[in-house]
């Protein structure tokens, strides 16, 4: 049984901030320990039920796409070790495997969303006006269809317990400036088509995703958080995909869809989650790791 780590509490760090799935602790001034927990957000609430293995699983989804895009677009991996961030073994024991170092950066107050296929809110707003987040779509499309080419759909960064809200890319424009935002446009949609054809042969089409950044002190844009995890994403198996229907998924959609059966208004407290729900997921998790690293 993979132990579960639902809270980290690390007593040699100073402990910065705790997220939906990740806390985040202090090292030194100038960089941090991303704790990557087995917690599962849904509908932006934590659901009191933890998937065993999820956050090692995260992590190493993410370092992988980190190092494949390394050329591209700078990360916020630092060269710091674990061991010299955590000396004491015992404590290091708890967060190996799922615990990375990194820059501290100042991080830019959007989600940079990319969507290759028309499912989530998305699909909700295409059937109300035929467009998502301003940008108008063919008519026609059908759940779940790729679409023409990938678009960019930002949204604006919500407290925990609260929902993020689609914006245009004018509020980004507001938000960061001209320059900053096209910067985080370009590099959102290369990186999502880039990964979509990567994965596509190994049995995974990314629907969507979604892509955070931060500045340094030179202001170059760096990739921070997570990429193109099962958590930030969504990937469906391609062997099954079929337009018009909900496509089986690697991701948490597997659990959207179980809280979808529920009466849950959506607001915490989530409910617990069955165990075969648990197992599953954590199936599926594992599934998109190893499909992605050969690993």
């Amino acid at each position: 049984m993979v132990p579960i780590l639902f809270d980290s509490n690390l007593k040699s760090l100073p402990l910065l901030h705790r997220g939906k799935v990740r806390d985040i602790y202090a090292v030194g001034e100038d960089h941090m320990l991303i704790v990557t927990t087995d917690r599962l957000s849904a509908f932006d609430v934590i659901l009191p039920t933890a998937i065993p293995g999820k956050g090692a699983i995260l992590t190493q989804v993410a370092n992988f796409w980190f190092k494949h895009f390394a050329d591209l677009i700078p990360n916020q991996v630092s060269t710091i070790s674990l061991a010299e961030a955590i000396p004491d073994t015992a404590e290091r024991t708890l967060v190996e495997g799922r615990a990375i170092v990194v820059k501290k950066l100042k991080a830019l107050p959007i989600e940079a969303i990319v969507r290759g296929y028309i499912i989530g809110s998305g699909w909700k707003d295409y059937q109300a006006n035929g467009a998502i987040c301003g940008i108008r779509l063919p008519t026609g499309l059908q759940l779940a269809e790729q679409l023409p080419e990938a678009i960019y759909t930002p949204s604006s960064k919500a407290a925990v317990g609260e929902h993020d809200e689609n914006i245009d890319y004018a509020a980004t424009v507001k938000l960061l400036g001209t320059d900053l935002a096209q910067q985080i446009k370009d590099i959102s949609l290369t990186l999502y088509t880039q990964a979509a054809q990567y994965a596509l042969p190994r049995g995974i089409i990314i629907a969507d995703t979604k892509f955070e950044f931060g500045v340094d002190s030179k202001n170059r844009l760096t990739l921070i958080d997570e990429a193109l995890t099962p958590d930030s994403s969504r990937f469906w198996l391609a062997d099954a995909y079929q337009a018009g229907t909900s496509p089986q998924s690697f991701d948490k959609q597997y659990v959207r869809d179980y809280l979808e059966t529920l009466d849950w208004n959506k607001t915490a407290p989530g409910p617990e989650l069955p165990d075969e729900v648990v197992k599953n997921t954590a199936a599926k998790y594992s599934e998109a790791y190893e499909r992605l690293t050969k690993k």
